[in-house]
């Protein structure tokens, strides 16, 4: 099992400090709107590779009225060991990790904690534009292999450097050389994850019963197809300098690939679905995640799902609940009543969230 058996909030957003015992079942977190539910998720989430499920920067996080940084401490219990993290940010700072007393990037977090999620933000995740879909495949590619952040990461930075160049109408090639071989080394690999991502998913959904719909997933560019191999990016991004000079940006590479889904059973475009099975179908996915991940690394990820009854009806949260528990996941859940949770019954720790004078408090039931 993969879960925090304790954590602890210190000056993070609305909470100045929440100190939670935990013992590895799902938890609910039910409270009025505005309250600070979606905060803890958030602050779970920041356990795992990359800038949170709100993306948001280090400075953002900080609780307003002190203006001291912020802190959070877990006990993680992983299938191998507990290990103890912290996690931290002083003076708006990028953060830095330490775990088990000792100094960690995010690579080495990624190694021991994974967490996937799903927000009311991702709700119209198949009808918005490519970039929110390429993130949402990358989060899950990110909970199978720990460096595919990093390989993101190098890309994007090459290529910022290469469209610098478009922009200012630079020709010498040899500016361009040198760029374009570590974007395609480092864009090759993003490419592959994604692919192995999307085979993973595909094997979860098609080898376990659930109740939610498959979905039939795919990675296509929006122009063209994407060069298989390294040198074989390499050289169209060679080849394509020209046309790329007359946009003044790279035109080419994973950054512009995109996650087409369809509801499998009814060859229906996720696109063009209602918006109860554009949610059943991310759901799906969430869980395929879980299970392809509990077979191959012995655990499922801790999985954040805020609003999760949103556009689900009563039987599809019950059903959710009981693959989340059979699975043997920590799910971090949010609604805004703990009749949302009835379901679960004593499956789940309740967390009742309230507000006052702009600080959160946390009841445990």
């Amino acid at each position: 099992m993969l879960a925090l058996t304790a954590l602890t909030l210190s000056h993070f957003r609305s909470h100045k400090r929440a100190e939670l015992e935990l013992d590895g079942r799902p938890v609910a977190i039910h409270g009025a709107n505005g309250v600070g539910k979606t905060n803890i998720l958030e602050a779970v989430s920041l356990f795992s590779p990359g800038r949170g499920l709100r993306r948001a920067g280090a400075a953002d996080m900080a609780r307003r009225d002190e203006a001291l940084g912020w802190k959070l401490t877990g006990q993680l219990q992983s299938p191998s060991q507990i290990y103890e993290i912290d996690i931290w940010s002083e003076a708006g700072a990028a953060r830095q990790i330490r775990i088990d007393g000792k100094a960690a990037n995010q690579i080495a977090l990624g190694k021991i904690c994974r967490v996937v999620w799903l927000v009311p933000a991702m709700d119209r995740l198949w009808i918005e534009a490519a970039e929110g879909r390429r993130r949402f495949l990358d989060r899950m590619a990110l909970s199978f292999d720990p460096t595919h952040a990093e390989a993101a990461l190098t890309y994007e930075k090459s290529m910022r450097e290469r469209n610098r160049l478009l922009k200012e109408q630079v020709r010498d090639p040899a500016w361009y050389r040198v760029l374009e071989t570590q974007m395609a080394a480092a864009g090759h690999r993003v490419h592959q994850v994604r692919l192995q991502t999307l085979e993973f998913l595909r094997q979860a959904q098609t080898e376990s019963e659930t109740s939610f719909p498959a979905a039939e997933l795919d990675l296509v560019q929006s122009e063209g197809t994407m060069p298989i191999g390294e040198s074989d990016l390499r050289d169209a991004l060679a080849e394509s300098r020209f046309r790329d000079l007359a946009a003044g940006r790279s035109l080419i590479g994973p950054h512009r690939s995109d996650l087409i889904g369809s509801y499998a059973a009814k060859g229906v475009a996720a696109k063009d679905c209602s918006t109860g099975e554009q949610k059943a179908l991310l759901v799906s996915l969430i869980l395929a995640n879980a299970r392809a991940l509990a077979q191959r690394e012995g655990a499922p990820p801790m999985l954040l799902l805020d609003e999760v009854s949103a556009h689900l009806d009563a039987n599809r949260c019950a059903a959710l609940y009981d693959e989340i528990c059979g699975l043997g996941v920590q799910a971090w859940m949010t609604g805004t009543g703990p009749e949302l949770f009835a379901a679960l019954g004593a499956r789940a720790q309740v967390l009742q969230v309230t507000e006052a004078d702009g600080m959160s408090q946390i009841c445990q039931s």
